[in-house]
């Protein structure tokens, strides 16, 4: 009877989302030294290996993954921008751990600190971000859990934009996956997380030189990103992107031993991840899926896009099968901004659903007027758009 048991709870030991028939077994000897760990497909998020991947522990400075986060979205909302010069506070010239030296007083460009976050791992640079865009840390730490909470994160809370250990800051493998998926959508963040080496304030006297805590970004083929993180509690971890022919993976590793360990057992990850799938590309985030009447707009039709690419992910060596769709609309009217979700693409292969994302409009869609709606009226009518 044990031996029967024991024979059971094997069977669940290798952890994948494919089909059963698809499935692609997993390595025991993959992350052995981790605590935590995952492996998933960029652009679809499905999951290639996990280890522990929702206890929950100190993530150190992996947090400035959610940081650098809400950062980017701030600035896309023109909240502030990149050539912003940004006055340093005497709190943020004060906090300790890694640095880019900041002096309070001093004055730098939101560019330059963002890249002392995200290459250097600067606390002083994102703790003068944090004020930027939010006024005070306080209210950006409630914008990050605000964040988590959005993206349907379950094992994080954050209680600094830095990482430094603090009681009940922690998140998971799983939680830094899902936000690293999130971030790299805006792809200005890889310009900055793939720099090896770098200066800020060159050819000053306080010139200083940014080397990538990442080193994957320079030893690991196709890598680009993301972030490091290390505390005595939090051990070493790293969050690493990588990218090869139409392939972008997303590893994660909690708690390694060394950074020697950590850099290799990611490395395996990614390699493990790259030998296995295949990413078959069925439509652009700008392919127009449908053409759509909006009531109350200018325009005579919106035109319908994925918010992303796509894809399904494979093991290599399996075909794809017949892929449909199903579009479901909420009932809009104009105006409607590009980027919001209107709507849903079911996406089935041999007519199983197998993945669900959202759709908006291809470009804004403006509300008419008394003005627009004659000359509109008189145009259907040339046109045999409307029948008396």
């Amino acid at each position: 009877m044990k031996k029967v048991l024991l024979f059971l709870i094997s069977l669940l030991l290798p952890i994948s989302i494919f089909a059963s028939e698809n499935t692609i077994m997993v390595d025991d000897s993959l992350a052995s030294n981790a605590k935590s760990a995952i492996l998933i497909e960029a652009t679809t998020g499905e999951i290639l290996f996990e280890k522990n991947s929702h206890e929950k522990l100190a993530p150190a400075s992996m947090t400035k993954i959610m940081s650098m986060l809400v950062i980017i979205e701030a600035i896309e909302k023109g909240v502030i921008n990149w050539d912003d010069k940004i006055t340093i506070s005497e709190n943020a010239s004060k906090m300790g751990g890694s640095q880019i030296l900041l002096e309070a007083g001093e004055v730098m460009t939101v560019s330059d600190l963002f890249k002392g976050v995200a290459v250097a791992s600067g606390n002083d640079a994102v703790v003068a971000l944090a004020e930027a865009t939010y006024g005070t840390v306080s209210e950006f730490v409630n914008e990050m859990n605000k964040k988590a909470k959005e993206l349907g994160l379950k094992d994080s809370n954050f209680k600094n934009p830095h990482g430094l250990d603090e009681a009940n800051h922690y998140s998971s493998a799983y939680d830094m996956s899902v936000i690293a998926k999130e971030l790299i959508k805006h792809e200005e963040v890889l310009k900055y997380t793939s720099i090896y080496e770098d200066y800020l304030r060159k050819g000053t006297d306080k010139e200083f030189w940014l080397v990538n805590t990442n080193k994957l970004v320079r030893f690991y083929n196709g890598a680009d990103g993301l972030k490091t993180g290390y505390t005595d509690t939090a051990g070493y971890c790293l969050t690493a992107t990588a990218k090869k022919d139409n392939v972008r993976l997303i590893a994660v590793a909690m708690n390694e031993p060394s950074s020697s360990t950590r850099n290799a057992e990611i490395s395996s990850l990614l390699d493990y991840g790259f030998a296995k799938i295949t990413v078959y590309n069925i439509a652009k985030k700008d392919t127009v899926i449908k053409k759509e009447v909006i009531d109350k707009a200018a325009n005579d039709y919106a035109l319908i896009v994925p918010m992303y690419d796509v894809n399904i992910v494979k093991p290599k060596g399996t075909k794809l099968g017949k892929i449909t769709y199903e579009l479901k609309l909420k009932k809009i009217e104009a105006p409607i901004k590009k980027g919001t979700i209107i709507g849903n693409l079911k996406i089935k292969e041999n007519n199983k659903v197998i993945n669900e994302i959202p759709v908006t409009v291809k470009e804004d869609i403006t509300k008419t007027n008394i003005i627009s709606l004659y000359f509109k009226n008189i145009k259907d009518i040339i046109t045999g758009n409307i029948i008396f």
